[in-house]
């Protein structure tokens, strides 16, 4: 596993990787509904297309034949906003890998802090990872409720 920067010919894979990671990963921690309503979320490849060509930091991880397995950006305020691996890669050590590059890269940017809402199955993640728990967020997508978790860690002191 190798991570790069996000290329445009990757779109296609990420939006259907987003959809994959949800259905894969989230029954473990939400209901068939939940799940549904959260994978039918997933960006179409224009709109990841948009959003990775906003200068953000975009990083994908890739296997040996450059097919990506994961991927995760930080936009410009410091905001968390895709961190999505494939169920198969889960617990290989490639969140990790990808959250550290993502992190230098921000910190190498001035970003003073990374913030993002965590889903159940991230939560655990991000707290090994020195995020703080702010607060859990209830919300709807369509009439189904879910619910994640807003967090931040900040990378230069406050002030």
């Amino acid at each position: 596993m190798r991570i790069r920067d996000y290329r445009p010919p990757d779109a296609p894979l990420l939006a259907a990787l987003y959809a994959r990671s949800v259905r894969g990963i989230g029954p473990r921690f939400y209901t068939p509904e939940q799940v549904e309503a959260w994978a039918a979320q997933a960006p179409t490849v224009e709109r990841v297309r948009e959003a990775y060509g906003d200068g953000r930091v975009a990083l994908v991880a890739v296997d040996e034949d450059d097919q990506p397995v994961a991927f995760s950006d930080v936009e410009s305020d410091g905001h968390i906003n895709f961190l999505y691996c494939a169920p198969e890669a889960a617990g290989q050590g490639v969140m990790s890998a990808l959250v550290d590059l993502l992190e230098a890269r921000a910190k190498a940017l001035g970003h003073p802090r990374l913030h993002v809402e965590a889903s159940e199955a991230a939560r655990p993640f991000f707290l090994r990872r020195g995020f703080t728990l702010l607060e859990r967020r209830d919300l709807r997508i369509g009439d189904v409720p879910i619910h994640n978790y807003a967090m931040e860690k900040w990378l230069a002191p406050k002030g």
